[in-house]
């Protein structure tokens, strides 16, 4: 087996939501498991993801889950998440960071960047912050 990095996110009772929002501009179906199904949890949490996973037609993988309410998220998100591809991507990406700034905010807009890339960068619905690099085509 090959080792893989993959982006674990946090949210606050939101991976349900997240994960069918991602699925919808990547593809792909959320899988997720509750504590309660581990037995854990209780009343207050046992509804929670304790670990949600997507993977994508295109070989993307997140996984993701909801942090009890003991566990603090951190303040600032300092992980940014890149996709890039080539000029044969251009459609896909464009489309992705598209749907990614549905209910978020593009801090900059995906345009010819100075080294001739396509570049651009979007904070999702979650804060989740996305670069988006189109290698050779303007977007």
């Amino acid at each position: 087996m090959t080792v893989q990095l993959t982006p674990y996110l946090a949210f606050r009772s939101e991976t349900r939501e997240a994960l069918d929002f991602y699925a919808s501009v990547f593809g792909g179906e959320p899988t997720c498991v509750t504590y309660a199904q581990y037995g854990m949890g209780g009343d207050d949490e046992g509804g929670k993801v304790m670990h949600g996973h997507l993977a994508t037609p295109h070989g993307l993988v997140l996984m993701a889950a909801d942090r009890p309410d003991a566990v603090p998220l951190e303040g600032e998100n300092a992980i940014s998440l890149s996709l890039f591809g080539d000029a044969d991507d251009s459609e896909r990406l464009t489309g992705w960071f598209a749907a990614l700034a549905e209910g978020g905010q593009v801090n900059l807009p995906l345009a010819q960047a100075p080294w001739g890339d396509s570049f651009g960068q979007v904070d999702d619905r979650w804060g989740i912050h996305w670069m988006v690099n189109i290698g050779g085509a303007a977007a």
